[in-house]
C-alpha cells in the first residue's frame, strides 16, 4: 500500500530549510537579533563567542536560524572535531581569501600626507587593497592639496579618497580639506597630530603618548619624551612592528581608512 506522510501541511506553508553552517574560527557572520557582527572566536555547548572590528567579544546561543551569513539565514552548529579549518582573517579583520590573486588597479587612489601613512596602511590593509586593486600614494603634506586634486581630475570612475592628519575643527589642515569641493573627492582625516599617534599605546608597551610642547618637532619630542634615540626613522620601525592587526590601532583611523576604501571602490 502506499505510504502517506502524517504531516499533511502544504508545501508552500512549510518553512525553507535553513542551512548548517560549522562555527569554524574566523567564520564572520551577524546575530539576526542583535545586527552584532564579528568573526568566531570560540565555540563550546550551545554557545558561540563573536569579536568585532573593534575587539568587543559578545556570546550568543546557537539557535536555529539565529545568525546571516553574507546576508542568508543559517543555524550555526559546532564544527567536527579535526574538521577543516576555515580561511583566517587579514590584518584589518576581513576573512582571509586563499590564493586570491591581486586585481588589475583600479583609476582610482587613495592619498595620505607621508610614507608612515602608507606603510601602516599597507601592514594592516594590504591584503583587502590588492583584492580590490586599490593602489594607495603618499604626498609628503596636504598642503598642496587643492592642485593635487585638480590635476588628479577624480570622475565617477576613477574616485579619489585622501587621509589627512590632524583633521579637527579651526586646524589648517580642517581649512585645507573644505577647499577640496569635487563630488568624486573625499577628504577625511583622524584627530592625531600624527599617525604615530593612531597606535594605540598599549601595544607598544607604552602607559600613553607624550604631549608635546608647541613649537618643538613633534616625532623629535616623542622620541625624547620615551627615552628612544633620537632618530625617526628607527622608532617608526620600532612603532611599525608592535602593528600586527586592527586591533593594535586606534577607532579613529580605522573608521576613516574603511571609508576610504568604501568610497574609491564603490561602483
Amino acid at each position: 500500500m502506499r505510504q502517506y506522510s502524517a504531516d499533511l501541511t502544504p508545501p508552500w506553508k512549510k518553512p525553507k530549510p535553513v542551512p548548517e553552517v560549522a562555527a569554524e574560527p574566523g567564520l564572520v557572520v551577524e546575530e539576526s537579533g542583535t545586527g552584532f557582527c564579528g568573526a568566531v572566536i570560540r565555540c563550546e555547548a550551545g554557545t558561540v563567542t563573536l569579536e568585532d572590528r573593534f575587539g568587543k567579544h559578545r556570546v550568543f546561543p546557537m539557535e536555529p536560524r539565529g545568525f546571516l551569513l553574507e546576508g542568508r539565514v543559517v543555524t550555526l552548529v559546532r564544527p567536527a572535531p579535526g574538521g577543516p579549518a576555515r580561511p583566517t582573517r587579514t590584518a584589518s579583520g576581513s576573512v582571509a581569501v586563499p590564493g586570491a590573486r591581486a586585481r588589475v588597479a583600479r583609476a582610482g587612489r587613495i592619498y595620505v600626507e607621508g610614507r608612515h601613512d602608507a606603510e601602516l596602511v599597507e601592514k594592516v590593509w594590504g591584503d583587502d587593497l590588492r583584492i580590490e586593486g586599490v593602489v594607495v600614494e603618499y604626498l609628503e603634506g596636504v598642503d598642496d592639496l587643492p592642485s593635487i586634486v585638480t590635476e588628479f581630475a577624480p570622475g565617477p570612475d576613477a574616485r579619489l579618497g585622501v587621509l589627512v592628519d590632524h583633521l579637527v575643527p579651526g586646524s589648517k589642515e580642517w581649512r585645507i580639506a573644505r577647499s577640496v569641493t569635487s563630488e568624486h573627492a573625499l577628504v577625511v582625516g583622524h584627530p592625531y597630530i600624527d599617525i604615530w599617534e593612531a597606535v594605540k599605546p598599549s601595544s607598544l608597551g607604552i602607559g600613553s603618548w607624550p604631549r608635546i610642547p608647541r613649537g618643538q618637532d613633534w616625532k623629535t619630542g616623542v622620541c625624547r619624551a620615551l627615552g628612544w634615540p633620537d632618530n625617526t626613522g628607527a622608532a617608526w620601525q620600532r612603532i611599525l612592528s608592535g602593528v600586527h592587526s586592527y586591533k593594535d590601532l586606534e577607532p579613529e583611523l580605522l573608521g576613516r581608512v574603511e571609508e576610504l576604501i568604501d568610497f574609491v571602490t564603490a561602483p
